[in-house]
């Protein structure tokens, strides 16, 4: 599933649960909980390679003429793309140092630029985020422009200083005629005077289409795959996605929904209780620090940050374990599990562990969590992050396949969270890459997988105890029509509605959990609260 859980420092490197390893696939090692599909492309690697490898023969030297935001954000979309890194890996605010970043341009381009600032950061988390999110959108342009031509063929890292030279001129509020100076810099100093040329022609001729308001782009009209087609380009989103949301939102919801996704994503930020650090006590470090700020309006222990993320980082709130970047949807579910001091809990596909601390943040040092999850190396930044935290004590991890740990005598348990494998559509904001790395397949492996899984965790829940199934998507393929399949099978578990757990707003008719990113600006989730019959 997709938990975009951002934990204190060692888990910035963590994407989202939908990016964790599969509990289905003990020998999956990718940040994603199906096995990562590396989606195939025409794009000419052996080109950038060569690239690479001639610059590196070349004395290393610095070039005050090219942007050193410009020339990360370049090398970085060459990583997402071509190296099977993760946008949320690589683009997390504050993750990278500027002396690491620089390594990267410097071993890819073979030259150096100036020294990244802060403002140089926050300019390449823009610029890869929102490069990103349009793609598609970005890419028509670019084959418009280029006569139709297929781009697939193009030079790899000439594809991306295109695509961010259009996206600066589109969706910045930047000096188009300085972002055509400064991507022809680019251009020519890492790969040829050529290429320079080339993309001088094609900005300039953009920078003229927009400001006579003529760029090419298609009209929604025909058929209802004309219709959809036409969506997925001006809103930047597959094909497939825009037809599936079509047909269980409508159209007019779908584009909310689409440009939910394609806006800059807040964070919200939850006091470590365990420590004994409250919410007040993070908004007097917020103020100090001038991060400005809002109070969650569902949970006491959650605020929302729009901006200033980075400055948190460098204070050290997060690396001191004062506070961890959480979704307050994911805190929701914590809620729907309800866990109190003295109990006994199992969070079934627990890395990489947001809402496993949580929940052991609620014991107040008795009882315990069992974290089971099928990354080893996931599972041992969890237990780090728990001593991190103080909820060591509380917190007990399991290296396991939950299919294969419920053939024997399972551990049993009153209280059972399945934070299962799942799409993710309902993180697309902060997930900026997913998007392009799911397929309509994808949706029937991880309606199977979910099934095993749920079948699975029932085993270890005890008579009269409960069991909680969670997702990040907002389909219903993967909600609500995954648990009434369980419950067929399974007679003797029925629902316990979630209303004394959850705001009313939250709270579905058959009595799940459910928020929408474009009505509670949240992430999008699903819970349903399962009880066992005695």
């Amino acid at each position: 599933m997709a938990k975009m859980v951002y934990m204190a420092l060692p888990f910035l490197a963590q994407p989202h649960k939908t990016s964790k390893a599969s509990s289905s696939s003990p020998s999956s090692s990718k940040p994603s909980k199906l096995q990562h599909r590396t989606r195939s492309t025409n794009i000419s690697v052996p080109s950038s390679t060569n690239v690479a490898a001639n610059r590196s023969l070349k004395p290393q030297k610095l070039n005050s003429d090219v942007s050193p935001h410009r020339a990360v954000s370049a090398v970085r979309l060459m990583r997402i793309e071509l190296g099977g890194a993760f946008a949320g890996l690589l683009n997390e605010k504050g993750k990278g140092s500027g002396e690491n970043e620089m390594g990267y341009v410097q071993r890819t381009l073979g030259f150096r630029t100036r020294e990244l600032n802060n403002q140089d950061l926050r300019l390449v988390t823009e610029i890869v985020g929102g490069t990103i999110r349009w793609r598609r959108y970005l890419d028509h342009l670019i084959s418009s422009l280029c006569h139709d031509k297929d781009i697939s063929s193009m030079e790899p890292l000439l594809l991306q200083i295109l695509r961010i030279g259009f996206y600066e001129i589109l969706k910045l509020d930047m000096p188009p005629y300085a972002v055509v100076d400064e991507n022809v810099q680019l251009a020519k100093a890492a790969l040829r005077p050529g290429a320079g040329n080339l993309v001088n022609g094609i900005l300039r001729t953009l920078v003229l289409l927009k400001e006579n308001e003529t760029l090419p782009l298609p009209k929604v009209e025909g058929d209802d795959r004309s219709q959809a087609r036409a969506l997925a380009t001006l809103y930047s989103h597959p094909v497939w996605i825009v037809r599936r949301w079509t047909k269980y939102l409508g159209q007019e919801e779908t584009i909310k929904l689409m440009i939910w996704n394609n806006s800059e994503p807040s964070y919200s930020l939850r006091a470590n209780r365990a420590i004994g650090f409250s919410r007040d006590d993070l908004v007097a470090q917020l103020n100090a620090l001038k991060v400005p700020h809002k109070l969650s309006l569902h949970l006491d222990d959650f605020v929302r940050i729009k901006t200033g993320l980075q400055t948190i980082i460098h204070a050290g709130l997060l690396k001191e374990g004062l506070c961890s970047v959480q979704d307050e949807s994911a805190g929701l579910i914590v809620s729907i599990v309800d866990p109190q001091p003295g109990e006994t809990i199992v969070d079934c596909c627990a890395a990489p562990g947001g809402k496993t601390l949580y929940m052991a943040s609620h014991l107040s040092g008795q009882g315990m969590v069992y974290a089971i999850d099928v990354n080893s190396g996931r599972l041992r930044i969890l237990k780090e992050t728990a001593k991190l935290h103080q909820v060591d004590g509380v917190v007990t991890t399991i290296h396991a396949d939950l299919r294969t740990l419920t053939d024997g005598e399972p551990l049993k348990s009153n209280k059972v969270l399945l934070d299962a494998p799942c799409s993710g559509l309902g993180v697309l904001s902060k997930r900026a890459d997913l998007r392009w790395n799911r397929n309509l397949e994808d949706m029937e492996e991880l309606k199977k997988l979910q099934d095993e899984l749920l079948d699975a965790a029932s085993t270890l829940v005890k008579p009269g105890g409960v069991l909680v199934y969670s997702t990040c998507s907002i389909d219903p393929e993967e909600n609500d029509e995954r648990v009434a399949a369980f419950l067929l099978r399974h007679h003797d578990f029925h629902i316990d509605p979630v209303d004394r757990y959850v705001p009313p707003d939250f709270v579905t008719p058959n009595g799940f959990y459910f928020s929408n990113p474009v009505k509670h600006s949240l992430d999008g989730s699903f819970a349903a609260r399962l009880v066992r019959a005695l």
